[in-house]
């Protein structure tokens, strides 16, 4: 293999200097680490990271802990996150927990053994995590996205879940809407969604209304259509549904439409995430869109800081309510408009 002298040799510079090209690149001036860089690639030099882990006690490398890749707004968030932390000189190591508090202690577990230099999570539950009290033991840098309900000595990003659903749902009721539900996943695995169901709740009692009870599905983003059914056929059918995330609110647009009812006529149907799915499907959904690339972006810089030992503090991030097709005013009311002299 080509040794760091000839690479050195070959760019003109020193050999401390192309060493510590591969090791801090962050302190080469552009111009040199560039000669470097060119000069190690037409020679096939590869520096030994393996080396410098054991002298510096550090693998720049970044724990990256998922619910899920199959949900966009986490791979979205993802693709953020190794583009900034590429720029910073970092790599990542990506696991995902399927939304199982046993499987986050056990990719938990595993990352620390690799020495990661930092940790980046979103965990089922903060109130009732196992792996975070497995973290305040730890000195361990560590940022957690999407878990605002955490202990406030752990940094979080994310957005104001309770007010962006409280903001939905008032939406819909000036729309005229006042039988509303909204449903999700497994409410156990997901602090997102109790809080943006506390959002729904409060919103429905300030207009004077009862709120429904949550309606969860087994699954996270899949509509079990029988679940819902008992909710399509009381006395006072649901003119409205807001769903705890757009993949749910697409499948709730799937099912509904296979059984015969027209979406938004019938029922409007509002999402949550603001994925990019949702505007290319007929009819386009109404969604709480999140700010998924600074998510990332966010949660990167937050934690080279916290590694660098400046103090960080947590942040939340602005949301918008993305108009779509698969909401309208509910239909007794444009019929009485219509019949209207």
């Amino acid at each position: 293999m080509t040794d760091l002298l000839r690479v050195a040799q070959l760019a003109g510079v020193s050999r401390a200097t192309a060493a510590r090209t591969f090791s801090e690149p962050e302190k080469v001036r552009e111009s040199t680490r560039n000669k470097v860089v060119a000069a190690s690639k037409a020679l096939g030099f590869r520096p030994n990271y393996v080396a410098r882990q054991l002298r510096t006690q550090s693998t720049r490398i970044i724990g990256v802990m998922l619910p899920t890749l199959s949900n966009p707004i986490f791979s979205e968030q993802l693709q953020a996150m190794e583009s900034s932390a590429r720029n910073n000189g970092y790599s990542l190591m990506v696991a995902t927990t399927d939304y199982d508090p046993a499987r986050e202690s056990v990719v938990l577990e595993n990352m620390l053994r690799q020495r990661i230099d930092g940790l980046i999570l979103t965990v089922a539950n903060a109130r009732e995590s196992r792996c975070l009290s497995m973290l305040e033991q730890e000195t361990l840098p560590v940022v957690l996205v999407h878990n605002p309900d955490a202990d406030a000595h752990f940094v979080t990003v994310s957005v104001d879940n309770k007010r962006a659903m409280y903001q939905a749902t008032c939406h819909l009721l000036a729309l005229g809407h006042r039988q509303i539900a909204m449903t999700a996943g497994p409410v156990q695995q997901s602090d997102r969604a109790h809080l943006r169901y506390l959002g729904y709740c409060q919103a429905m009692e300030e207009n004077g209304l009862t709120p429904l009870p949550l309606i969860e599905m087994a699954h996270h983003t899949c509509v079990d259509i029988e679940t819902l059914r008992p909710w399509l056929s009381t006395p006072t059918v649901l003119t409205a549904l807001l769903c705890s995330n757009d993949l749910l609110a697409l499948s709730a647009i799937g099912s509904l439409q296979r059984i015969g009812y027209r979406i938004p006529q019938q029922l409007s149907v509002v999402g949550f995430d603001g994925i990019a799915l949702g505007r290319m499907v007929c009819p386009s959904l109404c969604s709480v869109e999140q700010p998924q690339q600074q998510l990332g972006e966010v949660a990167i810089e937050s934690l080279m800081k916290s590694i660098a030992g400046e103090e960080v503090t947590s942040q939340v991030l602005n949301f918008t309510l993305r108009d779509g097709e698969s909401i309208a005013v509910p239909q007794h009311l444009c019929r009485h408009t219509r019949e209207t002299p």
